[in-house]
């Protein structure tokens, strides 16, 4: 046959050579895709562009099929377009990342010399009466920061492990505003709250009718549970002011939770921390200095957090605020069932944790196993095409699902950055 000649404008048209459009040149390249071209992806761009309506993703991989080593390697590509990450870094797999970066991980651990107060204030304005609760009472002398008031509620919860009782929110609040009052500053810290609910004032007995003996018995159990913070097995890390002098101001900020990665305690650690680490960036957000400048969340382990309903509520709220504060919010889970195994099946654990699904318009399923793939199809509407792929993807490739576009994709490690991603080093230490 002789040869038929047409230029490169008119051969990409020409079946198979038809491939993915692709989302653009903007952004960090991942790798391939597989069905064509390079594959180019950040968030705030496609935000801009209004293919996305929020920029929070959902990381899914069985252990060794690549999901690490992809998060590692896109937040440090992000550096060249300026981006910052914060890291809630439980396993202590970023310090690789961190010392390529110039940083030094916050590593807590009980009695170490790093404390955090997961009562720091948001941005400055953000004080608010709580209308109709306890603590508006102007004979209080202060109006109670509602982030706080959240934040405490969360992390009673977390202890507790249910959700707190109405007189128990109400001793908490009042607790707060009593412990603001006594604070240096205005900015309470935990054993302050423990310390003004084991001695309510008349004044917030008053504000709710009660007396004090009663008012101590509606807060006792919240109090209990949060002195395990203050002068149990989990003090020395959120029990005092936040530690001076910590370098927040970085590129990159890892909290290393990696000494009680094996600990029950985990989800309660993970709580105080995320909420300690949004109040912070809520502040920097609002300053001039870096008014604009983005910044990747990344919680990795985010099933130690969902079970604990506390957390969860509060977890879902930071996903939402994350186009007011500038922040794409990454979870990354082990399977899809993750989100469902939070709690019973009709339980408000496991409509929070679908909802962070619903609120992360980019989804990047690494390999399932195949008892997975019914919860995924259901979860990320699969077509039978790709539930059928999830089980056999090798290591690297992912099913990507950003807005209503499916894409297939083989993530692509530098040479360079092989030392950041590397999991395997106890495994492979000594081998020929």
């Amino acid at each position: 046959m002789p040869a038929h000649q047409v230029t490169t404008r008119h051969l990409g048209a020409a079946y198979p050579l038809l491939t993915e459009a692709g989302l653009g040149s903007k952004g960090v390249l991942v790798g391939r895709d597989l069905l064509g071209g390079s594959f180019v992806h950040d968030p705030f761009e496609l935000y801009a562009a209004g293919v996305l309506s929020n920029p929070n993703m959902i990381v899914f991989g069985q252990i060794g099929r690549g999901k690490s080593a992809f998060v590692k390697t896109y937040l440090w590509r992000q550096a060249v377009f300026g981006r910052r990450a914060w890291v809630v870094d439980p396993k202590g797999e970023y310090r690789a990342l961190a010392t390529a970066w110039g940083a030094r991980p916050v590593s807590l651990r009980p009695g170490g010399s790093v404390r955090l107060n997961p009562l720091d204030p948001g941005p400055s304005g953000e004080e608010d009466a709580l209308e109709g609760e306890p603590g508006a009472d102007t004979a209080l002398g202060l109006r109670v920061n509602r982030r706080q008031a959240e934040v405490l509620a969360s992390l009673a919860a977390a202890c507790l492990g249910r959700s707190l009782l109405p007189r128990e929110r109400a001793a908490a609040d009042l607790a707060l505003v009593q412990a603001s009052i006594r604070a240096s500053g205005g900015v309470p810290t935990l054993p302050q709250v423990v310390d003004a609910l084991l001695e309510p004032s008349v004044q917030a007995a008053a504000s709710l009718r009660t007396g004090r003996t009663t008012l101590l018995e509606d807060g006792r159990d919240v109090a209990l549970e949060l002195r395990r913070l203050v002068h149990g097995d989990l003090r020395g890390m959120f029990d005092g002011p936040t530690t001076a002098g910590l370098d927040l101001s970085g590129a990159f900020v890892s909290l290393d939770l990696s000494a009680l990665y094996n600990s029950p305690a985990l989800g309660v650690l993970m709580a105080c921390t995320t909420a300690w680490l949004h109040a912070t960036l809520a502040r920097q957000s609002a300053s001039a200095a870096t008014s604009g400048a983005h910044v990747f969340v990344v919680v990795d382990e985010a099933w130690a957090v969902l079970a604990n309903l506390g957390v969860a509520r509060w977890l879902q709220a930071s996903w939402k605020l994350s186009r007011a504060y500038g922040v794409a919010n990454v979870a990354v889970l082990h399977r899809l069932s993750d989100l469902r195994a939070v709690g019973a099946a009709d339980s408000e654990q496991v409509g929070l944790a679908s909802g962070l699904l619903a609120d992360s318009e980019t989804r990047v399923v690494y390999g399932q196993a195949p008892g997975e793939v019914d919860q995924a199809s259901d979860l990320l509407s699969l077509s039978e095409t790709e539930a059928e792929l999830l089980p056999q993807l090798r290591r690297g490739v992912a099913l990507w699902k950003v807005g209503r576009r499916s894409f297939l994709v083989q993530h692509v490690v530098a040479g360079a950055e092989r030392a950041l991603v590397d999991t395997d080093a106890a495994m492979t230490a000594g081998a020929g």
